[in-house]
């Protein structure tokens, strides 16, 4: 990974601060940044969505404790697709797809990494509003 300057790059920390990630926040590491309303992510963090973003392995760089990085696998019940999972097993904080709430400085969540998609539309529980401005999908925006 190529690290620009520290405007041009970001940590992300679990809740116990055992596992630590570094990206980069512009340019071809940083794929896109989403919230999803999928029923396999709802079961997973036990919310109604999630807001992600994702980055090419090739741009993400483990600063701390990868060994403490965990995975399980297994077929989800809402849709029976199979997941891997990837999680601090310390705390939990889970870093299959990574969260931006998990991101350490908080003025990126509404700059560089503010959603740009708001995917699984059709799972999006009726009390709650789409995303103003942002890209909608039914299904998955990256299928």
């Amino acid at each position: 990974m190529t690290v620009g300057s520290k405007e041009d790059e970001a940590t992300a920390t679990c809740f116990c601060g055992a596992v630590q990630l570094a990206f980069l926040t512009q340019g071809p590491g940083l794929i896109d940044t989403l919230i999803c309303n999928c029923t396999d992510r709802s079961k997973i963090t036990a919310s109604m969505f999630t807001s992600n973003f994702t980055v090419a392995d090739t741009h993400l760089k483990h600063l701390r404790v990868r060994d403490n990085l965990k995975t399980s696998r297994s077929r989800t019940i809402a849709s029976g697709n199979n997941m891997t999972n990837y999680f601090c097993s310390t705390c939990g904080t889970h870093y299959s797809i990574l969260r931006i709430g998990t991101v350490d400085d908080f003025n990126l969540h509404e700059t560089k990494l503010r959603t740009r998609v708001e995917q699984c539309t059709n799972d999006r529980v009726c009390w709650l509003c789409g995303v103003e401005r942002v890209k909608q999908d039914e299904g998955s925006a990256y299928t």
